[in-house]
């Protein structure tokens, strides 16, 4: 894996000489949108500033690491399948930019309405205390600990590096707001919270084994596979997570669950096996059910 830029080399280039190295790497292979992606968050050129520029290439325009750099990493991309998240260090979410690395999947738009799910189950009574199972980079408990400052936030990984990658994210964009991490798996090291958790999210793992050499080579070979597959059926996961779920959750308390595109019956299946209620799916953005959520009851016998 190649080192994500860190090192701003400031210069101004002519429009012509920049658009004709776009040419040229375009003509080595993969797709516009990618590059345009790489020179946005690589190299400080805005989308909107490369279209000014393709309607007129005249003047100069800043650019912050230089086209050798930024062609390292291009072909990195090509030639090895490497993302360009990965390579750049940085990913774009909600409006923020998320530091990313190998030890967790890099985050995807469609788990934004994950986080939105939960804001609007809230309303406008923030949780006193929510949890973010399978954290990754963190990008969802910073989204939340922005969104509610004054709540108890809980971030739950298996993975040392990944929590260290969340740590470092909830620092640089919530210093203020108060979440605890935690290493383990799913609700196990918040046992001294079951009960008080009003609202969970969680984006497990849920891809089936056999589908994972059908994934493109940019997931495949570099996102962390414990983080995408879930055994022969996908589901493996979700059925560890759901377990503790009814006595985890507060009372009333919800939980959120992103899956597979198909899962949607069989995940909601599994929720209300589990004792919990008022189960329900959500739509991603192209319209398929990707989201499950379910309640513990206000009364249980649990």
């Amino acid at each position: 894996m190649a080192a994500a830029l860190n090192v701003t080399t400031e210069q101004f280039l002519a429009g012509n000489d920049l658009l004709a190295w776009r040419r040229r790497q375009l003509r080595r292979g993969g797709r516009s949108v990618d590059l345009d992606w790489l020179l946005d968050l690589g190299g400080g050129v805005s989308w909107s500033e490369l279209q000014r520029l393709l309607i007129d290439s005249q003047g100069r325009i800043k650019i912050d690491q230089s086209l050798e750099e930024l062609e390292k990493l291009w072909l990195l991309h090509l030639e090895r399948s490497m993302p360009l998240q990965y390579l750049v260090g940085v990913c774009p979410w909600r409006d923020l930019l998320i530091e990313v690395s190998s030890a967790a999947l890099i985050p995807r738009q469609e788990t934004e309405l994950l986080v939105d799910l939960a804001l609007s189950f809230a309303g406008g009574r923030p949780p006193r205390s929510w949890a973010d199972l399978g954290t990754g980079s963190g990008a969802i408990a910073v989204s939340l600990c922005r969104a509610w400052p004054e709540a108890e936030g809980h971030a739950v990984d298996l993975s040392v590096d990944a929590l260290a990658l969340a740590e470092k994210n909830l620092k640089a964009l919530a210093p203020q707001q108060s979440c605890r991490l935690h290493h383990g798996s799913w609700w196990l090291p918040l046992q001294a919270f079951w009960g008080q958790l009003e609202i969970v999210v969680s984006n497990p793992p849920y891809i089936p084994s056999p589908l994972l050499g059908e994934l493109d080579p940019v997931v495949r070979e570099h996102e962390p596979h414990v983080a995408l597959v879930a055994g022969e059926d996908g589901l493996e996961a979700i059925r560890s997570l759901l377990m503790d779920a009814p006595r985890a959750l507060a009372p009333g308390g919800v939980l959120f669950l992103e899956h597979h595109h198909d899962q949607s019956e069989n995940v909601q299946d599994l929720m209300r096996a589990a004792g919990l209620v008022n189960v329900s799916s959500a739509n991603d953005l192209q319209g398929i059910a990707r989201f499950a959520q379910g309640q513990r009851a206000l009364t249980s016998a649990l």
